[in-house]
């Protein structure tokens, strides 16, 4: 499987993954060509920069559609000296509000536009159609993001920050960048949205703006490194339209790798977004969180410890196993333990406090592999048997076996010893479901 991790370590903007994505084997034509398909007077260009000194690639959206005097002018100058021009007569170097420091951005481009103006600019637009779902995706998400924020219908919401230009050439470009990297799945580190405030349409807001926050949603966030926005509306549109889970480093085999730089140079701490792309070790990237729950009791009733552990797999638990201890001053004890997805923890501790005799307990989260599983049913003498199988990512069978359940009903109903319907289930499946290596014989 073909993996993108992105490294959010200094925050997420387009123009930052733009930058990744060219410096990590994304030809810049690909993204050129779309700005042009877009048709909005804007082109793309790219420079090597360096930041914290390392070197990245740099991606500016040239446009004629504002004037002068929009930024910040000290970071106007140093985005001249570093580019060496301004380009060609007539267009505007334009700078994401990723670069701004908090107390100077000022999310305030022109013009206005609504949310279907946006959605048939790319409509329109002669390019992939995953291109196009995916770029348009990421705008419905923003209108409804700023819409909940406002509390007004999504088609009265008028965009102020991210209807320009160079945000739509951003959120378009990095839809087709991304599906010229022919990646599989998206993951990512962490995200440092930075701190202070920003200015915006609406006022002074607190870092991350709403919008920003509303989009990310339940995504793992923290705060570090000067004051300053690093995660803008526009990257975290961008996370969700790539479907991004957060999470580690996964075990994989580094292809390629892309640093995309933001607009400011912060000592330091470089003002980076890093791509890594490559293959991913399936085994290890099929692993889950699972949660552990614990507890010694030496005071109940056995009956009532069955009883309890019916309560909790009803409850959602995955499995529940008792096993003897030996506790201090030679008590003899149980020690109950439960399996379950993490976000049932809370109801089933609940549960075994409120249940039990215990007045204590403990827990855990680990990690959980399992291997993909099926079911077929086969034909025996004697009835039907479902068959559970487990298969390798090759598709290779690692393990066959008859459910338990059919097998008993069977045993019982035939007065037929158990073990025999149980092998017989087995027979009848060896001899007449082919292996995935005969089937494409």
């Amino acid at each position: 499987m073909r993996l993108g991790y992105l490294e959010c370590f200094s925050g997420i903007s387009g123009d930052m993954l733009l930058g990744a994505l060219v410096d990590a084997g994304v030809e810049f034509n690909v993204l050129a060509e779309t700005t042009a398909a877009l048709n909005v007077g804007a082109r793309l260009e790219q420079r090597k920069v360096s930041r914290g000194g390392l070197a990245a690639v740099k991606v500016d959206v040239v446009t004629k559609e504002q004037g002068p005097g929009t930024r910040d002018e000290g970071l106007e100058k140093q985005v001249a000296s570093e580019q060496g021009s301004q380009g060609a007569s007539g267009y505007e170097h334009h700078t994401h509000e990723h670069e701004h420091p908090a107390h100077e951005h000022e999310h305030t481009h022109a013009p206005h536009r609504s949310l279907s103006a946006i959605l048939s600019i790319i409509d329109s637009a002669p390019l992939n159609a995953q291109v196009k779902q995916r770029a348009s995706r990421a705008f419905q998400l923003l209108g409804e993001a700023e819409a909940a924020i406002h509390s007004i219908p999504i088609e009265k919401v008028h965009f102020h920050e991210v209807g320009a230009v160079d945000t739509i050439v951003d959120i378009v470009c990095a839809a087709a960048g991304c599906a010229a990297l022919r990646v599989d799945r998206w993951r990512a580190s962490p995200l440092n949205v930075g701190s202070g405030t920003v200015k915006c349409a609406h006022g002074t807001l607190p870092v991350p703006a709403p919008a920003t926050l509303a989009l990310l949603g339940d995504a793992p966030l923290y705060s570090a490194g000067p004051a300053m926005e690093r995660v803008t509306p526009t990257g975290a549109a961008l996370l969700r339209m790539l479907e991004v889970s957060y999470g580690p480093l996964p075990a994989m085999c580094v292809a390629s790798r892309g640093y995309g730089a933001g607009g400011r140079d912060t000592p330091g701490e470089p003002n980076l977004l890093r791509l890594l792309v490559g293959e991913a070790d399936e085994t290890a990237d099929s692993a889950e969180p699972i949660a552990v729950i614990e507890t010694v009791i030496d005071d109940a009733n056995p009956q009532l410890l069955a009883y309890v552990s019916e309560l909790l797999l009803e409850a959602g638990a995955w499995d529940v196993y008792r096993a003897p201890v030996q506790m201090k001053k030679g008590r003899t004890g149980v020690q109950v333990t439960v399996l379950s997805k993490p976000e049932l923890l809370p109801a089933l501790r609940d549960l075994l406090l409120r249940e039990t005799t215990t007045i204590g307990l403990r827990w855990r989260l680990e990690n959980k592999m399992a291997l993909a599983r099926e079911f077929v049913e086969v034909d025996t003498q004697w009835g039907k048997v479902r068959m559970k199988i487990a298969r390798w990512p090759s598709g290779d069978v690692a393990n066959a076996s008859p459910e338990y359940e059919d097998c008993r009903g069977l045993s019982r109903q035939h007065a037929v010893p158990l073990k025999q319907v149980m092998q017989e289930a087995m027979r009848v499946y060896a001899e007449t479901v082919p292996s995935p290596k005969e089937k494409g014989r």
